[in-house]
């Protein structure tokens, strides 16, 4: 009975010591969404900043470099060219595959394509899709896909939700 005692001690001490030494939770969910994130915009999402602004008229998505990188700054140019476009013609394909679902807002974006303009530009780092409207059915919908993606991109702005 007393080595019984003895050993419950033991595996109670070695599994408590264990716990103790376990890291950080590992976010499996992230890691996913960066890892296609990484093939759908063939850049590492954990060295590149996402800002998805909500404006008045629509909203802004910003994808950059952390670091001066010109290939990777060609790769995100194009990549925001191509969503520009494909966004034009109601395919939201891309951000589907990303985030493993449909995404909040895209619908809407989709039936209300002909009255949203997509515009995609270059910055120092990257570059930015402008997405405006005066269509008041269309802003709800950029505004909800834009507050979808910062929260799950864990990017600037979503601890407002």
């Amino acid at each position: 009975m007393r080595l019984s005692s003895l050993m419950c001690l033991l595996l109670v001490g070695c599994a408590a010591d264990s716990t103790e030494k376990a890291g950080p939770a590992v976010d499996t969910g992230f890691a996913s969404l960066q890892a296609r994130g990484a093939i759908a915009m063939g850049v590492n999402q954990y060295t590149s900043s996402h800002v998805f602004e909500a404006l008045p008229d629509g909203g802004r998505i910003v994808l950059q470099r952390d670091s001066v990188d010109a290939a990777g700054t060609s790769v995100i140019r194009a990549h925001l060219r191509d969503i520009a476009a494909r966004f034009a013609g109601g395919d939201f394909s891309i951000p589907g595959m990303v985030h493993a679902q449909v995404v909040p807002g895209t619908v809407d974006m989709a039936a209300r394509r002909t009255f949203i303009r997509y515009v995609a530009d270059t910055l120092p780092r990257g570059g930015e899709v402008r997405i405006s409207t005066s269509d008041s059915v269309a802003i709800a919908a950029i505004h909800a896909f834009l507050a979808f993606q910062r929260m799950d991109h864990h990017a600037a702005g979503h601890e407002r939700r």
